[in-house]
């Protein structure tokens, strides 16, 4: 057992780690090359330095009484960051719409429908192309669980954060292995994105499908929201009325309203819990209980900012302060789940990892040269370029890469990538299916959700030949 005291040290020496992590990338320039997050960094680190790693070096060398044969950290450090992400990633998603602007669907629809289209196929292929994995390869020749279907869609879709967030559903549903092989292929999503699309947008210029590449673009820790609601100076004198007198630090208001989506967000997945007992439930199908607490949370996020919208308190809301709260919580997430990698349990499932690995890359890169050229009537480069990389790592590596082909927005690339995620997050990418299919797969096998993901990809194509038809009548219809 452990008390706050070692949760106290055991944060930080994650805060130790984050700026080790930092000095690292600022001197070795492969790092920077990569751009690779200083949370990867540090999370790399700790595993190194950790018992996996340091520490069995220690043991053949001076034996199991050497004095590091348990690495740098305690045992109860090491509970305590294996704890984290399941935690720390409901901030993470509770804030992710907090203090944005959210147009009615029509309007995002029809700024964003190629891309969504776009975006919804890359997801919903990676569970196709996961279950024809599990059902043809992983199965039949390494016997692996049928849960290792859902593993490029949490990790390559969903990040390290989801990746983590998810491992205590995985433990429940006794495929405690996937949890270690989801947060390994993040790692091996991230880098594939970023080197990939680095490669692609050097040959996009070749091939003259984009203008200009901007070597020097923004790394991920610098990227700006694309979505917020503009600092006018109305919104800020209406901040400072409603903090006038309250004697509460405006940074402890918005961490409040973060616990509050939170909070929200519980109350929805203990209804959804209780609503399942009494209906399906009883038939002794039941999804809810495996389901976390994060996807719930970004819905808690949106009720709260319409609640707060309609109070007329959304001026409370800063999301330079959100952002830096959810970072933070981001951080600890990445690193504690790195950390807590089991590195015998992903070479005990070399073959299975490799195959998944291999498998979601060429499906990205694929889809990408296929389909974006078809889909979109312009731009079909940059717009393309920007959901590939959230597919293959976090949303901060699909901008990165947008960066690196249009860092002016002369495309409208970006807007549509940002109107996008409201349609998205909420489902895929660390959203409610992404929760509950690891249920779904152990309740129902392989092939009903084989059937359920393959019917949503055949109808998000159908959707986009049909833009794509559309397009072209406009076109033809257009005068010189």
């Amino acid at each position: 057992m452990f008390n706050l005291r070692t949760v106290l040290f055991a944060f930080v020496l994650l805060a130790i780690l984050l700026l080790a992590g930092r000095y690292l990338k600022h001197k070795i320039r492969f790092f920077q090359r990569l751009y690779l997050p200083a949370s990867i960094i540090a999370g790399v680190l700790a595993l190194l330095l950790g018992p996996q790693v340091l520490g069995a070096i220690a043991t053949s060398i001076g034996g199991e009484e050497s004095l590091l044969a348990g690495g740098l950290f305690s045992e109860n450090v090491r509970t305590v960051w294996s704890q984290a992400p399941g935690v720390f990633i409901n901030i993470v998603f509770a804030a992710l719409f907090l203090g944005e602007t959210i147009p009615p669907p029509r309007d995002i629809w029809r700024k964003a429908a190629p891309q969504v289209v776009f975006g919804q196929t890359l997801a919903w292929g990676q569970y196709v192309v996961g279950i024809l994995a599990t059902l043809l390869i992983l199965g039949p020749v390494f016997g692996a669980n049928p849960i290792a279907s859902c593993l490029i869609e949490i990790a390559f879709e969903g990040g390290h954060g989801t990746a983590g967030g998810m491992a205590e559903t995985l433990n429940n549903l006794g495929y405690a292995d996937g949890a270690d092989l989801a947060i390994g292929l993040a790692t091996v999503g991230i880098v594939s994105g970023i080197v990939l699309g680095t490669a692609l947008a050097d040959w996009g210029r070749r091939k003259g499908y984009v203008a200009s590449i901007n070597r020097n673009a923004i790394e991920p820790e610098e990227i700006p929201d694309l979505n917020v609601v503009a600092e006018t100076p109305e919104l800020r004198q209406q901040r400072a009325r409603l903090l006038r007198n309250l004697l509460v630090d405006p940074l402890s208001i918005n961490f409040g309203i973060v616990g509050m989506a939170i909070a929200l967000g519980w109350l929805l997945l203990e209804a959804l819990k209780w609503f399942e007992s009494v209906t399906w439930g009883q038939t002794g199908f039941v999804v809810m209980p495996f389901v976390p607490l994060f996807p719930l949370a970004l819905v808690g996020g949106i009720i709260t900012q319409s609640i707060l919208n309609r109070l007329g308190l959304g001026a409370l809301v800063i999301r330079p302060m959100i952002q830096n709260i959810a970072g933070v919580a981001l951080d600890v997430v990445v690193i504690a789940a790195i950390a807590s990698i089991s590195l015998r349990v992903i070479g005990g499932n070399l073959g299975v990892f490799l195959t998944l690995s291999i498998l979601g890359i060429l499906w990205n890169v694929l889809i990408f040269l296929w389909l974006a050229p078809r889909l979109f009537s312009q731009h079909w480069f940059e717009k393309g370029i920007g959901d590939m990389g959230q597919s293959m790592g976090v949303t901060a590596t699909g901008i990165l890469l947008l960066r690196m082909v249009d860092p002016d927005n002369s495309t409208g690339a970006f807007e549509s990538f940002a109107y996008k995620q409201l349609f998205f997050e909420p489902i895929v990418g660390g959203g409610l299916f992404t929760a509950a299919a690891p249920a779904l797969v152990n309740s129902w096998g392989l092939v009903p959700v084989l059937l359920l993901t393959g019917g949503l990809l055949i109808f998000w194509l159908v959707v986009g030949y049909v833009l794509m038809r559309q397009e072209r009548r406009h076109s033809s219809a257009t005068p010189v």
